[in-house]
This record gives C-alpha cells, sequence and structure tokens, in this order.
C-alpha cells in the first residue's frame, strides 16, 4: 500500500505518491519542498540545483576517506543535505515546468558522481590493510551499483508511464535518442551531443535487461498504430491492469536507489568497516535488482500473451 502526503502543495510536485517510500515521503520531500519555494523565488533553475547538490555529494565522499566519526558524520550530514537538492530540484521543475533533457541526465549523473567519489575515498582508507584488491571489490561493487540504481529508475518510469501516460513519465528510448543525436551538430552542441552519446548507451544497457518489457511496448505501439508509446488510449486499457502488477515492484526500485544505500553506508563508517558496504551492494542489493528484474519480466511476458 502507497503512502499518501496530506499537504496537496507538496503532493503537486511528486511524481507519483505510488513511487514514493517513507523516508522520501516524512523527509526529503517536505525538505525539497521549502527549498524549492526557496529557489523559486530566488530565481535559482532546477539545473543549478542540481550542480550544487554534486559539489554536495562529492564533499561528502571526501570526508569518508578518513577514519574520524566526527568527519564521517559531517559527511552524512552533507550527503543527505545533498539529497535534499536532489529531491528540490525535480520538485523546482514540476512545480515551475522548467523540465528538460538536459536536467535529466544532470539528475542522473549527480548520483554517479557522489557514489564514485565515495568509493574512491573508501577505496584510499582501506588500501594499507587491503592493498590493491580493494579497487578490484570497488570496480565489481560499482559496476553493480550502475545496473541496480539504472534498473531501478527504469522500472519506476515505467510505472509512471502506465499510471500517467507519456507526459507524466521521463521513460526513454534508444532509438528516438539515436535520432535525435544524429540531428545534433558537434560544432554547434557539442556539449549536448556528447551528453546524448552516454545517455544513449545508458537508456540502451536498460533496454537489454529488459528485453520481454520491450516487447510488451513494441506490441503496444503497434497494436495502438500511434508513433512512439502509445498514450490515451494506452493508458486507459492498461493503466490499472499494470499498475496492480507493478505496484509491489515500486518498494525493491526505492531499496535500489538511496535511502537504504545511505543508510547501511552510514553504519558500516560508524563502525569502521565501511567494506561492508560494498559486500551489501555484491549480495543483498544484487538479489533484489534479480528478483525485480525477473518478476518484472514475467509480468510482461504475461500481458504480451494475452494480447497476442
Amino acid at each position: 500500500m502507497s503512502r499518501r502526503i496530506n499537504n496537496p502543495a507538496i503532493a503537486s510536485t511528486l511524481k507519483s505518491q505510488d513511487t514514493e517510500e517513507p523516508i522520501d515521503i516524512y523527509f526529503y520531500r517536505p525538505l525539497g519542498y521549502w527549498w524549492a519555494l526557496l529557489f523559486e523565488r530566488l530565481g535559482v533553475s532546477p539545473n543549478a540545483v542540481t550542480i550544487a547538490s554534486i559539489f554536495l555529494g562529492v564533499a561528502a565522499g571526501f570526508c569518508f576517506y578518513f577514519r574520524n566519526l566526527g568527519i564521517n558524520l559531517l559527511g552524512m550530514f552533507l550527503l543527505v543535505w545533498a539529497n535534499t537538492y536532489d529531491s528540490a530540484d525535480g520538485q523546482l521543475a514540476r512545480m515551475t515546468g522548467r523540465k528538460s533533457a538536459l536536467g535529466r541526465i544532470l539528475d542522473g549523473f549527480s548520483g554517479d558522481l557522489w557514489f564514485f567519489t565515495i568509493y574512491v575515498a573508501i577505496c584510499l582508507r582501506l588500501m594499507p590493510g587491503w592493498g590493491l584488491w580493494i579497487w578490484v571489490l570497488a570496480a565489481v561493487t560499482g559496476y553493480c551499483h550502475s545496473k541496480q540504481a539504472a534498473m531501478a529508475d527504469y522500472y519506476r518510469n515505467v510505472h509512471l508511464l502506465f499510471l500517467k501516460g507519456k507526459a507524466g513519465s521521463e521513460l526513454s528510448n534508444s532509438i528516438a535518442l539515436r535520432e535525435e543525436f544524429g540531428r545534433m551538430s558537434w560544432r554547434r552542441e557539442a556539449f549536448f551531443k556528447l551528453a546524448n552519446f552516454f545517455y544513449t548507451a545508458y537508456t540502451r544497457g536498460q533496454e537489454q535487461l529488459s528485453p520481454k518489457l520491450q516487447g510488451l511496448l513494441a506490441l503496444l505501439r503497434g497494436k495502438y498504430g500511434t508513433k512512439g508509446t502509445p498514450d490515451a488510449a494506452f493508458r486507459e486499457a492498461f493503466r490499472e491492469a499494470f499498475r496492480e502488477k507493478s505496484l509491489p515492484l515500486m518498494k525493491y526500485t526505492n531499496m535500489l536507489s538511496f535511502n537504504l544505500r545511505a543508510i547501511v553506508l552510514f553504519l558500516a563508517l560508524a563502525l569502521d568497516l565501511p567494506w561492508l558496504y560494498f559486500l551489501f551492494e555484491l549480495t543483498i542489493l544484487n538479489a533484489m535488482l534479480i528478483y525485480m528484474v525477473s518478476r518484472h519480466e514475467k509480468i510482461c511476458d504475461g500481458f504480451t500473451k494475452a494480447l497476442a
């Protein structure tokens, strides 16, 4: 069962009640909302808030290098602060209607930079005892982390697509992104073209891990005879049925995102055993990822067979 926010002003800045978890609803979203109100009055753009979150998250990572609980606590505070900004940028974008493809790319990139810095800091901290092996462990863990976060984000947007239609989701398509890449000019749009290149690869990776979902979307596009993802008719016919099946998986998309990771990271640092965080990602979170993907693929296969 999804949690509900009673404040309609805050609720209007959320993507969906279905995709929120208690820590976000009762902590990050209210703080993000007040930050968004302040930034709106100051004329600060959502992308500027995202960039500010990058600096805070990277500073937090540096604090985790030191075997000093006080400095680690400062890092924890900075990381929580960064995540309030990560919440605020999206809420500000929805509040003002200033959503953009660049903002979505920056938003994903910010979290990657936070954890890249955290991984490097932990490796440098543990090198005296672990040697170069800690970098191998971190590289494997980082790869798994990227897949966990990517698929959590992807399934959340798939759920939003079925719940709200194309306008309410940020689901991307690698074919459309490649076409957009081809239309861009290296001379006039070098930065955006490069960002598009990496984002296309990111989206393609999500699609490769969800072949049954891609088959379902292709079938729906053909069935409804529309360009791109079906919207109105698609939403009317399948929204409730898909939501009922997909909703139980939203708790896994949340656990594979930020909050659970942060709690375990903080506990590992407080115990001066930061390698436990890597172990947690490799075991518990990978098990969640495998279950989430296999379950979602089974759901999509069932819908495909019913339609066919």
